[in-house]
């Protein structure tokens, strides 16, 4: 797991209003060298440094987390229950296969935006369908990284 919280004095006031939780899926990891013509250059600490300025503006902290296993990932949103307000998840593949990530978001009940970098619905037939988007408060694709701040722009205008 990696903490991108700050910890200088915005943080500090950011401790009343929680934290999100930004939880990235298989793959994501290698962001900046994974087909940069579909992803862009960013990297994976490109995008949690934009989420944690992000939340920070709004009075939040985040905590962001990638793993390429299943499990991992329900682990973490489980956990979350106790200590997150919301959820900004992109969950790669696992998003058109796992029925147990849609159920564990759907046990949580934390609001929760489902992000893309690339617009699904322009890729393979298999990438239109998800099994997390009825259980979302929020769908974001296409908007490239910039959708994780759109994402936690979001989450801070509905909590």
């Amino acid at each position: 797991m990696t903490d991108v919280s700050s910890n200088d004095s915005a943080s500090a006031s950011a401790a009343g209003r929680g934290t999100i939780l930004v939880i990235n899926g298989p793959n994501l990891n290698l962001l900046g060298t994974r087909e940069p013509e579909k992803y862009g250059t960013s990297t994976l600490a490109d995008v949690e440094q934009l989420a944690a300025t992000t939340a920070q503006a709004h009075g939040f902290n985040v905590e962001c987390v990638q793993s390429n296993h299943e499990g991992v990932l329900l682990d973490v949103i489980h956990a979350a229950r106790g200590t997150a307000v919301g959820i900004v998840l992109n969950a790669g593949a696992f998003t058109h296969t796992s029925v147990a990530l849609r159920d564990a978001l759907a046990a949580v009940q934390l609001p929760a935006v489902e992000v893309h970098i690339t617009n699904v619905h322009q890729r393979e037939e298999f990438r239109h369908h998800s099994f997390l988007s009825p259980v979302c408060a929020a769908v974001i694709v296409g908007a490239g990284v910039f959708g994780y701040k759109l994402a936690i722009d979001y989450l801070a205008e509905t909590l």
